[in-house]
This record gives structure tokens, C-alpha cells and sequence, in this order.
């Protein structure tokens, strides 16, 4: 979901010239107010395409709510509204902004760019053809400022987190336009990155070149500080501050400076106390020290041209004022004592500061010891008390991780244990909005926190969105879905999340999924709606399908073991013939290997309901078709002990009356249908009992499912195997038509101790397996 015009958060409609302010820098603090707002309502904005025209490709099933966002907790006034998308933006006079127009731009796109916009509005993240379009617009647009923004806004509503991208979008706004459009450009950045410290860094820079007020600019100082200024690697912030403040020789104000430093573990801090140190020392205590200190110290400040009342007078022989030595050392003393606390806080987290190599954003995937220090320091940093401390690392981690869900999930999960929902609401819109917005695990579990959560429409969009836009068929989230309604009491509603999805790929000449679908109906019920009837039927709609895979064999063979009446043998046995016979001329069938066990399982399955000639049948099919392959086959040499199995043990891998506990949502005790040990005589036993699909199936993991991609034309063309729909990271160089092909992961799979949606010990209920 794109976001387009710009965004005039408090901007005056006026171009303002240096010295006058423009804008009111002026702001409470943020850290009591940042997180107190939703995010902003907006609307879908857009990518452009070939011809300049605006258009909005990711059409979604979310309402209008949830529409996409790029801002984070930071800097969401009242009065923005929907501003920073392309809404009614207002200035600081309450007067309306008017939204920049791509018209005079439409008809002089060279054959270059037309080539990098259609790619771009095919696979929206696609960076480096984004970043290609970037240089080839401003090669070509010379003074056209409409060209320029419309590349940049476009760009920077996928990747809003590129803060040098924002300052060469502020660059060409200040050589085309006016101070006001700088400003506009670095309010909106702050808002999309607020807790980076280089575009707080560059919108100060900005200011001291242009303003001339000092009051203005230490009010930006003191708005980005107030994010950023605990965090170790701002030094840079604080660096350029203070060499303002050198500037204007406010020698008071620049030890108040080094004294904030003190209190806090920042970067190449022992500097910062010998600077104070020295600032101490060359000049008198009475110009370091604010109006309210030197009444602490009982010393005249030139800050101060009258005394406060009950404040000491300098010609009151009563009340003279201590020694300039004694209140020095005292000054000094104070600040070093915070300087040694800071420094033991320093010793706690220099290993993870350390080890974090990349603190800015990039689309490159991080290497594993990198995401998993990040891990770490969340878990060090989770134990302090300040929740503030845990906010801005978390925040400073979705800078650099902004592309992995498990820490978007993680800072959600975090935030609602911490019993702030409305900042979990927050991060979780902008996860699911812009950042991992094609993620499916991240749509999943915001669903499932949703419900939790009592939102349950919120959820059921989630789920529309993921199975019908984001990635037509996904089979997880059409069963999560149709479980949620059931949970909910609608069975009705439960039923016919099923039965739309099935009537879709009805629709389609060959549909590998619904063969999947329909079992996973027909599973679910007799389990959940105890529907036998309706679940039989299901069942029988298979027999015209030609597309079984072996996975749905063994589904179908174990729902008509467990299924309490009369057993349909014909049935199975034309689908099992089907199967067994079935030759393709393309390489598609499947494997002699998968053949024969099916034949096997079907086989075991007559031993226990079928009758002398149907085994026989079978038994005669098996022999003709396998025993004269057996040279090809893999070797299936049993052991001895295999053989020497209970009666009891038998019946339970068979399907019969042992239940295994926990296999599904909706029933306390499904069967099982696992594997199955060879007996005297059976040469299929050893090659089945390994097999871990068939098994799992009543407590089967979407974990590692991967849906086709939104822009393939298929509803959800399932995998040959059914639980191996593998999942891949999104890849930012493929185009959506490709995703279909297998792709190297765009990012490296964290460590084993922190999987790719790692589950709150306090709340199981999150975990990546949902039953």
C-alpha cells in the first residue's frame, strides 16, 4: 500500500525566509505524549504508473482504518488527522495545505523511466530498480520539482525508513521551492523514522543554516533529543548541539549540555567529561552556571540581572558566597558521580552496542549473530523497570529489522505484557501496513491478537485480506479463519469460509488446491461441527478430482477409518486405482515410492474393514504393479523387532480407538492416523513408518507453508506435497510475476533460539503452530 502527496504537518503556507519562523519548533515532551494517539487514519495512496497517472495496485479488504501507515509513535498531533498520507493536511494556522499535483509531469517520462515505473508499480519492492528510477528522474528532470516529488514520495511510502533518502528529497525541495517545503519534507521524515538519529541530526543542521533565532533551533535540538538522545550512538546529535552552542559562546547553556550527557551511557562519554572538565576550568564558575544553580551555589550568574527572591546579594558582607574553589570541586564532584553511574550502565550494554553492526535501515538481510544480538539486548533491556528504556530499543531494533516479523511481533507482545495496548495497536499497524505488509505470518498473528484482544472484525479482515489479496488460497489462513467463527459460535459463518474458497476453485480447470480444501472441510465437519453427513459428502466430491496428491490420499483413507458408520470401500478404491495408475507425460506424477505406499496404506486399511475380496483385489493390484519394481526401489529391509508390536499398539497406529490429546481446536480427543509398522509379510511397512506428513495430519504445522504471491492468477495452487508449502522471506529483487519460482530468502532465518515468530512464554496462544 502506497502513500501519496505530501505531508504539511504544521507548515505555513508561506515561504519563509531565514530568520523568520516558519514553522514552530516548540513542542511538549515527546516521551509523555508520543505514543498517546492511534495512528492516523488514511487512505490508500499510490504507485504511478508508466504515464504518470496515480494508481493504487494493492487493493485491500481491510476498511478504510486500516489503510496504510509510514509514520511511527512519534509526532502524531492532534491536528495532523490524515496528513502524512495524502489527507487534509492543515498548517499551523489551521488553514488547509494544498496537496502537490503530478499533472504537468505526465508526458515527459523518458522510455527509461516509463521502463522503471511499470517494474516498480509490478513489484513495489523491488529496491533496487526504485533507487535506479531515483537517479534516472533526477538526471532528466533538471528543474521539474512535480517529477521529483512524485518519484520520491512513491518511493519513500515503501521505504520510508531511508533517512538519506528524505534529505536528498529536502535537498531538491530547498533548490526548487522554499524553506517550507524543506521543512514539510523533514516533518514528514521525522514522523516515518522518528528515533533515527541521523534525520534528527540533518533537520538540525538544516536549521542552524537557516534560522537565525537560537530559540528556534534549541527547540528542534530538544524535540529530537527527547527520542534519541539516550541512544549510545547519538554523539552526533549531541556533538553538532554543542558546537552551536560554542558557537554563540552560551557557555551556560553548553554545561547544561554536558551535564545532561553525563546522565546517560552514550558514546566516547569520557570525552564529554574532560570537555566539561575543561569547560570548567577555563572559565568562571559565574558563566557556567544557570540563573537557578548559582543560587545553589550562592554565585552571581550573568544569566541572572537581578536576584531571586530570598537569593543571597553579592555585597551582603552576611552572605557572601562560598569560595570559587570549593563550589568548582563541589560541580565537578556531582557531575562525576553521574558520570561513574552512566559508565557502570555503560559496562552492561557495550557488548551488544558493539555487536550491532548495522543500525540503519537496509533491505539486505542482517547475518544471524546480528539479529540474534538483537535478541539478547531485547531480553536484557525487557528486565528494566523504565519502560521508556524498552520502547526506544525496541524502536532503534525495528530500524535495523524492520523487514523480519518476529520483531515487530516481539515489540507487540512486549508492549501488551507491559499493559500498553494502544502502543501494541500502534507497532502492529505499522508491521502490517508498511513494513512486513506482505508478510503472511505477520497478518496471522495480528488476527489472532485481534481476537484476543476482542477486535474481532479487525481479525476477520486480516484473515480476508491474507486469503483473498496478499495471497489468493493461503490454506492456513482459510482454516484459521473458519475456526475463529466457530470459536465465535457462527457455525454458519465457520462453514462458509470453507465453502466460498471451495466454490472459487471450483471455477479453475485444474486447482490443486481444492482436493486440500475439501479434506480440510470434511475434517473439519465432523470434528468441530459433527456434520457426519455433510462430512461424507465432502469426502465424495474427491472422486472427480484428478489432481490427488499422496498427502491427500492418506487424509482421505484416515477421515473414512475414524468416520463412525459404514465404510466406503469402492470409493476409496477408485481414488487409491486413480492414484496407483496414473502416468504423466510431464514429470508430474507422482513417485513409484509414493505409489506404493499408498497401495500399502490402503492395503493395511482393508485388513481392518474390508472383506476377503476386496483385500484380494487390492493385494493383486499391489503385486502386479510393485513386486516386479522391487530392484528399483529403495531397500525397505525390515528390522525383527519391527514385527513385535501389541495388539494394543496396533490399534492405535491404525486410527482405532486410542486418541491423542491436543491435535485439534475444536475436538478434546481427535484420532490419529500414524504410521504404521511393517507386518509378517508386508514389504511397504519400513518405507511408511518414517513418513512424518500422514502422521501430523491431526495436528498439522502451517509453520513452514508458503502461499503464492498475490499477483499470480491461480486462487492458491497448492504444493505436490501437502505439508511442504514451504515459506520464503520476501525477496525485494524478484517481481510478484516470479515469486511463484523458487527465490533465495531475502533474509537469513534467525537462530534456533529465536524463531521466525518467537511465542511470550506468558502467552502460548502466539506461537507459530496455532494448535
Amino acid at each position: 500500500m502506497e502513500q501519496d502527496q505530501s505531508v504539511a504537518a504544521g507548515v505555513d503556507s508561506g515561504s519563509a525566509e531565514p530568520g523568520a519562523m516558519a514553522f514552530d519548533l516548540t513542542t511538549a515532551n515527546p516521551d509523555a505524549n508520543a505514543y498517546g494517539h492511534n495512528p492516523p487514519a488514511v487512505t490508500a495512496g499510490s504507485a504511478v504508473d508508466h504515464d504518470g497517472g496515480a494508481q493504487a495496485p494493492d487493493v485491500s479488504a481491510y476498511p478504510a482504518e486500516h489503510a496504510a501507515l509510514n509514520g511511527t509513535a512519534g509526532e502524531m498531533a492532534n491536528d495532523q488527522g490524515d496528513a502524512e498520507n495524502g489527507g487534509a493536511a492543515i498548517n499551523e494556522m489551521g488553514e488547509p495545505v494544498p496537496e502537490p499535483s503530478y499533472e504537468e509531469g505526465k508526458s515527459v517520462l523518458s522510455a527509461e523511466e516509463a521502463r522503471l515505473w511499470s517494474v516498480v508499480t509490478a513489484n513495489s519492492l523491488d529496491f533496487n530498480s526504485w533507487i535506479a528510477l531515483i537517479e534516472e528522474t533526477e538526471k532528466n528532470a533538471e528543474s521539474n520539482i512535480l517529477k521529483i516529488r512524485k518519484v520520491y514520495d512513491a518511493f519513500l511510502a515503501e521505504f520510508p525508513l531511508c533517512f538519506g533518502y528524505w534529505k536528498k528529497y529536502a535537498d531538491h525541495e530547498g533548490r526548487l521551492d522554499g524553506v517550507s517545503k524543506v521543512i514539510e519534507v523533514y516533518e514528514r521524515a521525522i514522523l516515518a523514522v522518528t528515533y533515527s538519529v541521523e534525520i534528527w541530526y540533518n533537520y538540525c543542521q538544516f536549521a542552524i543554516s537557516t534560522y537565525e533565532d537560537p530559540d528556534i533551533i534549541r527547540r528542534l535540538f530538544e524535540r529530537g533529543l527527547a527520542y534519541v538522545g539516550t541512544d549510545y550512538r547519538s554523539n552526533v546529535l549531541w556533538d553538532e548541539y554543542i558546537k552551536y552552542e560554542e558557537s554563540l559562546q552560551a557557555w551556560s547553556h553548553l554545561a547544561v549540555i554536558y551535564t545532561r550527557l553525563l546522565e546517560h551511557p552514550i558514546q566516547q562519554l569520557d570525552r564529554y567529561f574532560n570537555c566539561l572538565k575543561e569547560l570548567a576550568s577555563t572559565r568562571a564558575l559565574s558563566d557556567i552556571l544557570t540563573a537557578e544553580e548559582a543560587s545553589v551555589y550562592g554565585v552571581a550568574s550573568e544569566n541572572s540581572n537581578q536576584a531571586l527572591d530570598g537569593e543571597a546579594h553579592p555585597d551582603d558582607p552576611d552572605k557572601s558566597s562560598k569560595p570559587e574553589a570549593e563550589n568548582l570541586a563541589k560541580y565537578i564532584s556531582m557531575r562525576e558521580e553521574m558520570y561513574k553511574k552512566a559508565k557502570e550502565y555503560e559496562s552492561k550494554i557495550i557488548g551488544f552496542e558493539l555487536a550491532i553492526r548495522r543500525p540503519y535501515f537496509h533491505v539486505k538481510p542482517l547475518d544471524n549473530p546480528e539479529l540474534e544480538n538483537w535478541h539478547n539486548y531485547l531480553d536484557f533491556i525487557e528486565k528494566e523497570e523504565d519502560i521508556n528504556k524498552v520502547i526506544k530499543l525496541y524502536e532503534r531494533c525495528v530500524i535495523a529489522c524492520a523487514n523480519y516479523s518476529e520483531f515487530w511481533i516481539r515489540y507487540v507482545q512486549c508492549m501488551e505484557d507491559k499493559g500498553s495496548l494502544e502502543l501494541a495497536n500502534n507497532a502492529l499497524a505499522r508491521a502490517t501496513h508498511v513494513f512486513v505488509k506482505k508478510q503472511p505470518e505477520i497478518h496471522l498473528f495480528s488476527a489472532r491478537f485481534k481476537e484476543l484482544n476482542g477486535d474481532v472484525s479487525g481479525a476477520r479482515a486480516e484473515y480476508q485480506h491474507l486469503y483473498s489479496v496478499l495471497c489468493p488460497g493461503f490454506l492456513e489462513a482459510i482454516v484459521k479463519h473458519s475456526n475463529m467463527e466457530h470459536r465465535l459460535g457462527d457455525k454458519e459463518s465457520a462453514c462458509s469460509v470453507y465453502e466460498k474458497a471451495i466454490a472459487a476453485e471450483r471455477e479453475k480447470e485444474q486447482s490443486q488446491l481444492l482436493p486440500t480444501l475439501l479434506i480440510q472441510y470434511s475434517r473439519f465437519l465432523f470434528l468441530a461441527i459433527r456434520d457426519l453427513e455433510k462430512a461424507r459428502e465432502t469426502l465424495t466430491e474427491l472422486h472427480e478430482q484428478l489432481n490427488i496428491t499422496k498427502p491427500v490420499l492418506e487424509a482421505v483413507i484416515h477421515l473414512e477409518s475414524i468416520l463412525p458408520c459404514e465404510k466406503r470401500i469402492d470409493l476409496l478404491d477408485s481414488l487409491v486405482e486413480k492414484f496407483v495408475t496414473h502416468e504423466s507425460s510431464h514429470g508430474e506424477g507422482s513417485s513409484l515410492v509414493d505409489k506404493e505406499e499408498i497401495s500399502s496404506i490402503f492395503l493395511e486399511f482393508l485388513d481392518l474393514f474390508g472383506d476377503a475380496k476386496s483385500i484380494k483385489k487390492s493385494l493383486t493390484r499391489h503385486t502386479t504393479l510393485f513386486s516386479c519394481k522391487r530392484s528399483i526401489l529403495p531397500s525397505k529391509k525390515r528390522k525383527a523387532d519391527d514385527a513385535i508390536v501389541s495388539d494394543r499398539d496396533k490399534l492405535a497406529k491404525t486410527g482405532g480407538t486410542r486418541p491423542v490429546t491436543g491435535t485439534d481446536p475444536n475436538a478434546s480427543n481427535p484420532p490419529v492416523w500414524p504410521a504404521t509398522s511393517e507386518a509378517s509379510g508386508q514389504p511397504w511397512g519400513a518405507a511408511y513408518a518414517p513418513q512424518a506428513t500422514y502422521p501430523a495430519y491431526g495436528t498439522y504445522d502451517y509453520s513452514h507453508q508458503m502461499p503464492q504471491p498475490a499477483a499470480q492468477a491461480a486462487y492458491g495452487a497448492y504444493p505436490p506435497t501437502y505439508p511442504a508449502q514451504g515459506y520464503t522471506q520476501q525477496s525485494y529483487a524478484q517481481p510478484a510475476a516470479m515469486a511463484a519460482a523458487p527465490v533465495p530468502a531475502a533474509a537469513p532465518a534467525p537462530t534456533a533460539a529465536y524463531p521466525q515468530q518467537p511465542a511470550a512464554a506468558p502467552q502460548p496462544y502466539y506461537g507459530t503452530t496455532y494448535y
